[in-house]
């Protein structure tokens, strides 16, 4: 036992050396102190844009930075035309064809398009042929 002038002798505890695939595994695996720093700044940095996504659905300003302009414009949260802020709430509403519907709809198109091209050249053709006609001969 050790007395009140010396200190306790710490136990020295030996590592294990680490295998190849306890490496590896190490290795493969981020290390968490840095994945919580980077879900720190991510988070800081997705705020404006998680405003930004949400502001269509509901009444939200985006947040501006801590700084005299970041400050004049929380100020007047307003500073957004109204016009705007309706289009991209509308836009929002919008629900966007899947593949099949948009190929389908553009084949639509296409069709529709050359038959009234073919329409309007038969008239064009036929008005063409019975004006020269009359107003020629």
């Amino acid at each position: 036992m050790a007395s009140k002038d010396q200190p306790a002798k710490k136990r020295r505890i030996r590592k294990v050396a680490p295998t190849v695939r306890q490496q590896a595994a190490a290795a493969a695996e981020p290390k968490r102190e840095k994945r919580r720093r980077i879900k720190k700044v991510t988070g800081k940095a997705s705020r404006p844009l998680r405003a930004a996504y949400h502001f269509g659905r509901k009444e939200v300003y985006l947040p501006m930075p801590d700084t005299k302009v970041g400050r004049f414009l929380n100020k007047r949260r307003s500073f957004i035309p109204r016009y705007f802020k309706e289009s991209w709430q509308e836009l929002r509403k919008v629900t966007w064809p899947n593949r099949k519907e948009t190929t389908k709809l553009t084949l639509a198109v296409f069709t529709f398009a050359i038959v009234f091209g073919l329409l309007v050249a038969i008239v064009d053709f036929g008005l063409d042929r019975l004006f020269r006609k009359i107003f020629l001969d």
